[in-house]
């Protein structure tokens, strides 16, 4: 069994090059490509190889999304067996026993009380869209509260919540819907005075919603939802702090809005919990996943309570929504989160947190280790006198990584690396990357 990263060539390799050559010259322009030029040519496991042979041990898992490893030998006989039978009929028009019996399961184990219908998506930001279409139905109210820092699509209606990078806003002119952004909770960075930890900041934003923007720009009465994640995703992995999400809840229930959690970061396993909005004890009337709910291929949920899901036939539907190739993925996807992986994101993911805690410790470059589970930020800073972020040493590190043969990847908050690797990991694994991180670190202050 492999056991170390193994690197041949120089990064990237001849094959690679190539083949960033041929992506820059066809391949749009807008997609984000990290500090270090990865050409994936196949993945096994915690392990991908690039098309030069170089093996690397995958501490990002695609952006959170393959939570069972890459090409899960189970998962892949599931997606097997589905292609030899059925691909495509479009679920929105006809019957098939595939999507009653992912949302059955789904009923079965979102924080939501039964009963619960199920929207298939084909990404987390469709699920999202969703989300903001069912909300506006529902309570007859147009505008929306999100969170500076937040995630959750690029989607022109997704657009108007997520407030995460500049980037994003630049040259779509106004927002299409009427959201009003109010600060997260981050008590490392928040804009109120007198905020110390974590529940003096969520005290100050909950504060804000209810004596600021209520009583100004925003009555609560006009609010269709309140959409938050538990975790903030490319927010920089910030744990939402013990009582926020129940204050949220609170002030939903008294001004009659919907609570909208978006997991599709967070989600499925990930935190050491089905999904982190259970580490709170809160139950929202909406909640939104993806990402690693089908091990790598391509589905969205919406699940809403069943007396909120009740718009009429043709009022939102999808050609491609409810794949039965990516129920079958999904569905023992779940399978295997529920027989071990949820437990072993929390297990394994309390081991890395403390390695990560320890090297905190050892440089002064890292200002804050938080997260829960396998969903872990590692905040780059001048130094912890000052907690000044830094970019460019963040780039520095991951890429130092990379040429190691680790790959983690940054892009969450100003400056901070995030931690998302297949809930298969290891302690032994751990042991590796976290050998590699703290010489990345070192070559690289």
């Amino acid at each position: 069994m492999l056991q170390k990263p193994i690197i041949k060539t120089e990064l990237p390799g001849p094959k690679a090059k190539q083949i960033i050559e041929e992506d820059t010259e066809y391949v749009t322009s807008s997609f984000n490509r990290y500090p270090y030029k990865l050409v994936v040519e196949k993945g096994y496991g915690v392990w991908v190889e690039d098309t030069d042979g170089n093996v690397f041990m995958d501490c990002n898992a695609g952006i959170a999304v393959c939570s069972t490893g890459h090409c899960h030998p189970e998962v892949v006989k599931a997606i097997t067996q589905q292609t030899q039978t059925l691909i495509h009929m479009c679920g929105t028009n006809y019957y098939y026993r595939h999507l009653p019996a992912l949302a059955k399961k789904l009923d079965e184990l979102v924080p939501i009380k039964s009963p619960t219908r199920t929207y298939f998506a084909n990404s987390g930001a469709e699920a999202v869209e969703t989300a903001l279409k069912l909300a506006i139905y529902h309570t007859k109210r147009q505008k929306f509260i999100s969170f500076m820092g937040s995630f959750h699509g690029r989607s022109l209606a997704t657009l108007s919540l997520t407030a995460s990078k500049k980037i994003h806003q630049v040259g779509y002119m106004r927002q299409v819907l009427d959201v009003v952004h109010v600060p997260y909770p981050n008590k490392l960075r928040s804009p109120f005075a007198g905020v110390t930890d974590d529940e003096s900041a969520a005290t100050a934003v909950i504060n804000y919603i209810e004596n600021f923007v209520f009583k100004t720009t925003t009555p609560a009465e006009d609010v269709a939802g309140i959409v938050v994640e538990a975790i903030q995703g490319e927010g920089g992995y910030f744990p939402s702090p013990p009582n926020f999400l129940k204050e949220l809840r609170r002030i939903c229930n008294e001004n009659g809005i919907l609570l909208i959690v978006d997991e599709v970061h967070s989600g499925m396993g990930r935190t050491g919990k089905m999904f982190a909005t259970e580490h709170y004890d809160v139950e929202p009337d909406i909640i939104c996943a993806s990402k690693g709910i089908a091990s790598g291929l391509p589905i969205g949920v919406c699940v809403a309570r069943k007396d909120i899901m009740n718009w009429p036939p043709g009022s939102h539907a999808s050609t491609f929504g409810g794949n039965p190739v990516c129920i079958a993925s999904a569905l023992k996807t779940i399978e295997l989160l529920e027989n071990g992986l949820t437990e072993n994101a929390r297990i394994v993911g309390n081991y890395l947190k403390d390695g990560l805690l320890k090297l905190q410790d050892k440089y002064d470059c890292i200002g804050d280790v938080r997260g829960l589970g396998l969903m872990i930020g590692v905040e780059i800073v001048e130094s912890k006198q000052t907690m000044k972020p830094t970019a460019e040493l963040r780039d520095r590190i991951e890429t130092a990584c990379y040429n190691r043969g680790l790959l983690i990847f940054g892009g969450g908050g100003v400056s901070v690396i995030r931690w998302a690797p297949p809930l298969i990991l290891t302690k032994q694994n751990v042991d590796v990357a976290l050998n590699i991180f703290d010489e990345a670190v070192m070559a690289s202050i």
